[in-house]
């Protein structure tokens, strides 16, 4: 890297229609997290000193994404090409001086490592205008090519319609990305002409135009993968299935045991411990933490929820926002927790919703139990004890407290506080009706049957 300051311009203004949806097409989720905003973070890891979004249309939308980061906005009005685009920033770069990297919204997967590469190419020679970064496909498909000698240096750029059977023949296609210094990107954009089919200004030209003046230009080379761009819901499906299949082998390369690596969904943000063990079909949603230890069994479904060392999760549970499991709690099958906290060794083996609730060290919650929080307007809290007993198929309607070592009879609808070590029972008493159901049962045969 380099002391000299950068800048990125990262163009957003496309309309996105193959996306065929009312959200803007950046704001797109991999992995969980928006296109734009992997992009973002990726150049704020690079200390970027500002960053100007090319905005167009939905713009309303970018900008409220944004909004608290440190992003200023360049407006393009008419659509006329990218190297348009990038100079609809120029204006927010007032007084800038150092290097600024022009990238793609929609490409969102470019490495902080890449980057880095491409300034230092920059940064090796006062001599080289900009740096294009490049890539080379299974496929090259109708990519523009990139014509460089083995340093690095630029002969020509030619689009695939352009070019001649030799041309086509190299398989080096250019990404559309590259970074110049502040003193040449706009005054070589300047200078890019619309001669062409669609009439549309293109970013990749200022290099031709650098080449006309004598000037040098270079090119990095960088995984297809990280320069993959998403123009429609099939390609992103594309770049999330990459993405995943690289979390999952850094997961096992970190030590967890995935049983079925492919049916397992990280997000972005998935904090895993070595030792756990994760089953099939395990989907993460943002926000969750598993320390070493957990065994999260298949088809459980787990976001914003912090899972301490030593625990079982289901299978087929689910955990929202706010759910914590401490040291060696166990959750079973068709347990859902939110924002409740279950205790060292405490657990809930199957059929229970625990919403609000905090559950003491050791206590026992039976099957078919649920903690009522929710009255229609608002929340309240169940309190569960150390070591209490909760019996099967009990209501505790909140707010409620049931103290340390009480216990609750099963079928029970508790609305009061039960004090620690006490029985609360609220049921009816048995009764019997002595051959009851042998006549019901005669009866109802009889007239099933017409008679």
């Amino acid at each position: 890297m380099t002391d000299r300051p950068l800048a990125a311009i990262i163009l957003a203004a496309g309309q996105g229609t193959r996306m065929k949806s009312g959200k803007h097409k950046v704001l797109h989720p991999i992995a969980g997290k928006a296109m734009l905003d992997h992009l973002l973070d990726t150049v704020d890891s690079l200390n970027v000193e500002q960053t100007v979004v090319v905005v167009g249309a939905l713009r309303e939308q970018i900008e409220q994404s944004a909004a608290g980061r440190d992003v200023k906005f360049a407006v393009q009005v008419d659509q006329l090409g990218t190297g348009h685009a990038v100079l609809q920033a120029k204006a927010e770069l007032t007084g800038f001086e150092g290097n600024i990297l022009a990238c793609f919204g929609d490409v969102p997967m470019v490495q902080p490592e890449t980057i880095a590469a491409m300034i230092a190419k920059l940064e090796s020679d006062a001599g080289i205008a900009c740096v294009v970064l490049a890539f080379r496909p299974r496929d090259t498909k109708a990519y523009g090519r990139v014509i460089a000698d083995e340093n690095g240096l630029i002969s020509k750029m030619v689009e695939h319609k352009d070019a001649t059977v030799a041309e086509r023949g190299v398989n080096l296609c250019n990404s559309g990305l590259l970074i110049a210094r502040s003193s040449d990107i706009f005054s070589l954009l300047e200078k890019v002409s619309n001669d062409n089919v669609q009439g549309e200004y293109y970013l990749p030209d200022m290099v031709t135009v650098a080449l006309g003046e004598g000037r040098s230009c270079a090119v990095i080379e960088c995984a297809e993968w990280e320069v993959a761009g998403i123009n429609s819901r099939a390609e992103l499906a594309a770049v999330e299935k990459d993405w995943q299949v690289r979390r999952r082998v850094q997961a096992m390369a970190d030590g967890v045991s995935l049983i079925a690596p492919e049916t397992v969904w990280f997000s972005h943000d998935t904090e895993i411990a070595a030792d756990v063990t994760v089953e099939p079909n395990v989907i993460f949603g943002p926000g969750v933490t598993i320390a070493s230890g957990a065994t999260i069994y298949g088809h459980s479904h787990i976001e914003g929820a912090t899972i301490g060392p030593n625990t079982n999760v289901g299978p087929f549970a689910r955990m929202r926002p706010g759910a914590v499991m401490e040291e060696g709690s166990k959750i079973g099958n068709f347990v859902e927790m939110k924002k409740a906290t279950l205790g060292k060794d405490a657990k809930a083996s199957h059929l229970t919703y625990l919403g609000d609730a905090e559950v003491g060290e050791g206590a026992n919650i039976g099957a078919g139990t649920i903690t009522c929080n929710y009255d229609g307007y608002f929340k309240y809290k169940t309190v569960i004890g150390k070591g209490a007993f909760i019996g099967s198929n009990s209501a505790l309607v909140a707010p409620v407290t049931i103290g340390d070592g009480a216990m609750v009879g099963a079928g029970s609808t508790l609305t009061k506080d039960v004090a620690a070590g006490d029985l609360a029972l609220v049921r009816t008493e048995q009764s019997k009706k002595a051959g009851w159901a042998t006549r019901f049962n005669a009866v109802s045969a009889k007239k099933k049957a017409g008679k």
